[in-house]
């Protein structure tokens, strides 16, 4: 009898089913997320053939304006924010800042966006442009507006989380409010050496207070509207995937009404336009690179540690902090830089140069991350599978 029970139990130990691999996460985009690379260099190039070949469009675009802000800016990126702002589940929200990981993740988003990226893109600015001091100031200007807008675009292509990011989109838009004007006159004034910069905190808030207030606040009457109207399953079923390409749609018009702003001026400057090229670069790889890494060796750690508890950081806020910390709010950059240097000064050339770069570097990094949330080891399975693993020895030496 005991020899019959021995290979038996040997049999149950070692056939163990392989764990099934996780599927691409490519899958989950639709068509339309799937084209939006195609569709971003198509509104590029016919933003610029309009900025060069239809002077008129120019003219209107920097006639159209409400105090220093640009009307048609404006309306890109409130159609571009209302469907995202719209998905946000506002009811979460007091359980969320109840929590301690929401006040990590605001401790950390704080540091990287207010101290590690603007001093980050004045050293690269100073690095690559000492010869070109009024496009280092355009560049340093990007640098200093923390994005309130695109990064939302880029967390939900990621799959990342949309309450999170919306939250800190919010903090980072009460912060610009207080520190653009300030961070102006040190980072442009003081530490750039040039006494041209006189941004006002007037200007700043109603900037912000129109990119950021308007959309929040028909993203938060739509969302309650529609349910209250019909259901939520009906909001969640039907509404919001014939509401939601509207977002993509605000960001491709965005795109064209910028390039188109500044198309003449960037064709007949492509030597200095080149040479501003690469400072963005540089911060937008290392800030997203950076910020991913970290957050991912966190979640290692918090594995490690202790992987029954609630966790703290993972993909999901991977992705959340990288853009935010990545990103740039040019078009607050360049409404500020066309009031305080004119339209047709090298810093709004520079300023307007940041999407160019920015648009289809971080789209690219949706990608990226993408990819990385299926090679990468987010849940611990390594380690996990290295302790299941010791136990069937330590159980087969035992039965030894």
């Amino acid at each position: 009898m005991s020899q019959e029970k021995g290979p038996t139990s040997v049999v149950n130990v070692d056939s163990d089913p392989a764990p099934t691999p996780p599927p691409s996460p490519f899958k989950e985009l639709s068509i339309l997320d799937r084209l939006l690379t195609p569709f971003i260099f198509v509104s590029m190039v016919i933003g610029v053939v309009l900025g060069e070949f239809v002077p008129e469009v120019r003219t209107a675009l920097d006639t159209a304006k409400f105090d220093t802000v640009s009307v048609p800016i404006a309306i890109g990126l409130i159609f571009m924010m209302w469907p995202i702002l719209t998905k946000v589940q506002y009811e979460k929200l007091p359980a969320i800042f109840s929590t301690s990981r929401l006040w990590k993740h605001i401790g950390i988003s704080i540091v990287l966006n207010w101290i590690v990226g603007p001093f980050l893109m004045l050293g690269l600015a100073w690095a690559t442009l000492p010869d070109l001091p009024e496009y280092r100031a355009g560049v340093i200007m990007v640098g200093i507006a923390r994005c309130i807008a695109m990064v939302m675009i880029w967390t939900d292509l990621a799959r990342g989380d949309s309450e999170y990011s919306a939250i800190l989109v919010v903090i980072n838009a009460i912060l610009q409010i207080i520190l653009f004007s300030p961070y102006s006159v040190l980072f442009i004034n003081i530490i750039g050496g040039q006494d041209t910069a006189h941004v006002k905190y007037q200007d700043v808030a109603i900037s912000v207070l129109i990119y950021l207030g308007i959309p929040l606040g028909a993203g938060v009457i739509t969302r309650y509207s529609v349910i209250a109207i019909t259901s939520k399953r009906f909001f969640e079923k039907k509404f919001l995937p014939v509401f939601s390409p509207l977002a993509l749609l605000g960001l491709l018009y965005t795109i064209i009404v910028l390039f188109a702003y500044q198309g003449h001026r960037i064709i007949h400057n492509l030597g200095p336009v080149f040479r501003v090229f690469v400072p963005q670069i540089l911060y937008f790889v290392i800030m997203w690179v950076g910020t991913f890494y970290f957050v991912y060796q966190l979640s290692k750690r918090e594995v490690i540690g202790d992987p029954s508890r609630q966790r703290t950081f993972g993909y999901d806020m991977a992705v959340v902090q990288a853009f935010t910390a990545a990103s740039n709010n040019f078009e607050l950059a360049i409404a500020v830089a066309i009031a305080v240097f004119g339209v047709n000064s090298e810093q709004a050339l520079a300023a307007t140069i940041g999407p160019l770069t920015e648009v289809p570097i971080l789209l690219g990094l949706t990608w990226v991350a993408l990819y990385m949330k299926s090679k990468l080891d987010w849940e611990g399975r390594s380690a996990n599978g290295l302790d299941s693993e010791r136990g069937s020895e330590a159980s087969s030496q035992v039965k030894a």
